[in-house]
């Protein structure tokens, strides 16, 4: 009787413990159930297994040597996908290493999620000295959107729902999330888990503008004699091409498009007052505001620029100013006519309100400005054909324009100080978020991570224009580029200095002086060290065949095009902001 039982009990299976998730996994479910599958990172405490975990859940993990880039990358990817970047790093110095890119895309309005490993809270508040201790998330608050932390395994669904949502509705920015140490490690039932997690339902709802502020916008440009279209990156952003191109091409306006909005149509369109720009700015008299700010890159609405008198009067103008943010509107100028919705329903509305027998744009505004144009382009194909030895700006840029006018698809990083200014006239798009450079801010150092983001996002070929300065921010990051294999070419505009390389030491003192860099310095050999092509181009000829062989071929590459160095003018075209240069 004894043998039956105890065959019976070992027949009787052993209960199995409920299957448990931990807070790693927690997190990497959120986000892929949200449609993200791409993080931005430099690994080290606590991040490093999570980032492993990632990788072997099926996330795609692109590390970096340097947390600010990670960011610049994850701004850069929610520009183009329209889907927060997400970046992740350590605490208290990592942590800070990526505050600056998310303040620079959350001036730039670029959905992005950063996303901190951090020290315990219980020891964080009172002081007791952790490790890398910080309150992260106080830090955090007055540069972002909004700043979330999370404490506990279950809230874990949550706190990204939130952070995905503040990142793209309205208008988007950047969103920070603490995640201290020991969050990761928790556990908790799977099936509960599973059940805390969220799928965000349309985080970015369409906001339908009023029909009173379309027609009122609709009337302004039906009265005006010299009508003018601003595009800004907020037009590029919405990625409303087909509602863009009607309002230009149906209303016959000519259009100006801010640096980030170049090719929403292309730049050799007949209706493209890029050419004309100082005239059209000083000259029209109804002006219209697409996803573009009266900030200082349109001197405020204000001054010579716009046909004023004096700096902070205001020219004789009527704006119409689309934008999602209403408190946007008359934050420099009075706006006549705001229309407060997401650019795509906004400029439909408008589209729809003109109706079909719309009277094109006045044939004197329009021919004065083809005239001008016409001018000003032939002025710059003279310039753009010498050969000068060694190159300067315009004859190595022109390489590069025709390269892109060849590869419309490729996508254009441009930085620096003369190389930015240069380039944003010189190299026309011809296709929409083709272009990515400083932005609002005018920073440098986004180059690098901005490539590396362009590349991964879209697999398409990536020219990275960079004045000698402004590579020195993020070169490092050559190494990330060979080691991804990434379809980037990097030209680095070699002047030996920044701004130039002609200064000299006002004492005679041996040290150099403090704009002036390494003479011939050899970058091109930083992309050879990581086992990428490097090429130093002294002539157009040698540079379009590096450039060429570069876009075909796919492979990590950087050329060093050697300027003269006595080209270009200090701080670029914004010689004015710097006190000391506007006095000389």
């Amino acid at each position: 009787m004894s043998a039956v039982l105890e065959q019976a009990e070992s027949a009787t299976p052993t209960p199995q413990a409920p299957a448990t998730t931990d807070g790693w996994h927690l997190v990497i479910d959120a986000l892929k159930l949200n449609d993200i599958d791409t993080i931005f990172a430099l690994p080290g405490i606590p991040i490093t297994d999570f980032l492993r975990i990632s990788q072997a859940e099926g996330m795609k993990v692109i590390s970096f040597r340097h947390e600010q880039h990670a960011g610049n990358a994850a701004a850069a990817a929610g520009f183009l996908t329209q889907k927060p970047g997400i970046c992740f790093t350590v605490s208290a110095p990592g942590f800070l290493n990526g505050l600056t890119a998310l303040a620079n895309a959350t001036t730039n309005c670029f959905p992005m999620i950063l996303v901190s490993g951090s020290s315990e809270r219980e020891i964080v508040d009172l002081q007791q000295g952790d490790y890398e201790e910080m309150d992260q998330l106080a830090i955090a608050k007055p540069l972002c959107k909004a700043a979330f932390r999370v404490l506990h395994a279950e809230d874990i669904g949550v706190g990204i729902a939130r952070a995905i949502r503040a990142a793209v509705s309205g208008r988007p920015g950047g969103v920070y999330l603490d995640l201290p140490a020991k969050l990761f490690a928790q556990t908790m039932d799977a099936a509960a888990g599973k059940k805390s997690l969220i799928k965000v339902v349309d985080p970015a709802p369409k906001q339908i503008p009023a029909q009173d502020a379309v027609q009122r916008a609709v009337n302004l440009l039906k009265h005006a004699k010299k009508p003018l279209i601003i595009l800004g990156k907020g037009a590029a952003y919405a990625q409303a091409d087909e509602d863009i191109r009607a309002l230009v091409e149906r209303s016959g306006i000519p259009y100006l498009p801010m640096s980030m909005a170049k090719g929403l149509l292309p730049d050799n369109h007949s209706q493209s007052a890029s050419a004309a720009r100082s005239q059209v700015l000083a000259e029209a008299d109804v002006v219209m505001l697409v996803g573009a700010r009266l900030n200082w890159l349109l001197s405020h609405g204000k001054g010579k620029t716009w046909g004023a008198g004096s700096q902070k009067e205001p020219g004789q103008k009527k704006f119409i100013q689309v934008d999602i943010s209403p408190t946007e509107a008359d934050s420099n100028v009075a706006i006549d006519a705001p229309v407060v919705g997401d650019i795509g329903s906004c400029v439909a509305a408008i589209v729809a309100a003109m109706g079909p027998d719309w009277a094109k744009a006045p044939s004197d505004w329009t021919s004065a400005i083809a005239d001008k144009r016409e001018k000003n382009q032939a002025k710059m194909a003279e310039t753009l054909a010498k050969n000068p030895v060694p190159m300067n700006f315009h004859s190595a840029l022109n390489v590069i324009r025709n390269q892109v006018k060849a590869r419309p698809d490729a996508i254009v990083v441009n930085e620096g100080a003369n190389t930015l200014d240069f380039a944003r006239s010189i190299v026309d798009m011809y296709e929409p978020r083709k272009r990515l450079d400083v932005g609002t801010w005018g920073i440098m150092g986004i180059g690098m991570g901005f490539a590396v983001a362009a590349a991964v996002v879209t697999g398409k070929p990536v020219i990275a224009i960079e004045g000698d300065s402004a590579f020195g921010f993020s070169g490092m990051e050559c190494e990330t580029i060979c080691r991804y294999n990434l379809p980037v070419c990097v030209v680095v505009f070699n002047n030996n200095g920044i701004y130039k390389g002609t200064d000299v030491n006002p004492t005679g003192g041996k040290d150099a002086a403090p704009t002036v860099f390494v003479k011939d310095a050899r970058y091109e050999m930083l992309m050879q060290a990581f086992g990428g092509h490097g090429v130093r181009a002294t002539t157009p000829a040698e540079l379009e065949a590096a450039l060429t062989e570069a876009v075909k071929s796919g492979r990590p590459t950087l050329i060093n095009a050697i300027i003269d160095e006595t080209a270009g003018t200090e701080s670029g075209r914004i010689t004015s902001l710097n006190p000391n240069a506007k006095k000389k």
